[in-house]
């Protein structure tokens, strides 16, 4: 080889060095979280013309089985916005949710739907992938418990693998309501009450299986705690979380996720942070707010540290485990997406 084309050849091979190096760099900036459980946030990854795919609330998240950040917003010029991981936006549909609260993922043998809340209009839907309603729940008059439909405010909604669905009335009368896949009441449970076993602003449920036999995770936001039930709605286990207004139970692998819309109590303004659970549902790291410290097998309070978030509603583990965080009441702010960094 001559010295030109070696010359030539080498700054080729220096050339692509620089660029795939560039490419697996880690993001800058500063390092959010505690632990092994660290990120780096990317406060503008959603960002959209808010002229042409404008945000109210950002309420919740999910991810499909295509790797797509599916985002729910009461936003009725675009219910639903769609992502890929690279916050590229996909598309958009639905004009008819102007409460749109909870966003759950379902799969029935291979095909997906979602489930959506609608605080405004007091019912929850059933649909395609695309928005198509398949199902419409009213409020349960069959209860008994409930004299009007403005008492029912479904906030969340989780789906077992036999299609039977629960929803939680986390802004109305705060049962949680067992149905079958077709929509039919079977039995429901908690309510407003002083034990433990009734609920104070039950905004979140999820099905949690990381123990093998399920259980559902309902949230008590109001009370600092997740507690859990059997699937038919007996207390088994409170989970207190001091200083923390929950939203919903988000569980990934072995770790639950959950966005803090305010501590350490729902009169405080601004005060949002994240906070991460492992299996033992201990509390690892805090996403803007403080270290985690545990004192004789308890938790002490926890507070926001870092102002990097106003409200945060909810949070999405993607397939990479880095988190999507949506905000509620936050300046319209799209989602931010946060990098694992250990």
């Amino acid at each position: 080889m001559n010295r030109k084309k070696f010359i030539y050849t080498s700054a080729l091979l220096s050339g692509s060095f620089i660029i795939a190096k560039d490419l697996f760099a880690k993001p800058k900036g500063p390092v959010y979280g505690h632990g092994n459980m660290r990120y780096y946030m990317d406060n503008k990854w959603g960002a959209l013309n808010p002229a042409q795919h404008p945000v109210n609330d950002c309420h919740e998240m999910v991810q499909d089985k295509k790797g797509r950040i599916i985002l729910l917003t009461n936003e009725t010029k675009n219910n639903i916005l769609i992502y890929n991981k690279s916050g590229k936006f996909l598309e958009s549909w639905g004009h008819e949710f102007p409460g749109a609260h909870g966003l759950t993922l379902a799969n029935e043998n291979g095909t997906e739907f979602l489930f959506i809340t609608d605080t405004d209009k007091h019912q929850v839907y059933k649909t395609t992938m695309d928005g198509k309603i398949l199902l419409t729940i009213d409020y349960p008059a069959e209860t008994g418990v409930y004299e009007k439909k403005e008492a029912f405010v479904p906030t969340e909604t989780a789906v077992a693998d036999n299609g039977d669905f629960y929803i939680a009335d986390g802004y109305g009368s705060q049962y949680i309501m067992h149905y079958d896949a077709s929509g039919k009441l079977l039995h429901f449970f908690g309510g407003r009450g002083t034990g433990d076993e009734h609920l104070d602003n039950a905004h979140g449920v999820c099905i949690d299986k990381r123990n093998g036999t399920p259980t559902l995770l309902i949230t008590d936001r109001t009370r600092n705690c997740f507690k859990r039930f059997s699937m038919d709605g007996k207390l088994l286990e409170v989970i207190a979380l001091p200083g923390a207004c929950v939203c919903r139970p988000v569980i990934r692998g072995n770790n639950l996720y959950a966005a803090v819309l305010r501590s350490p109590n729902l009169d405080t303004s601004g005060s949002g942070f994240v906070t991460i659970l492992n299996k033992e549902n201990k509390v690892v790291s805090n996403i803007g707010g403080t270290a985690p410290v545990y004192v004789n097998g308890t938790l002490q309070p926890m507070a926001q540290a870092e102002k990097i978030f106003v409200h945060p509603h909810d949070v999405c583990v993607d397939n990479d485990e880095n988190l999507y965080v949506a905000q509620w009441s936050s300046g319209k702010v799209y989602p931010y997406k946060f990098r694992r960094s250990s």
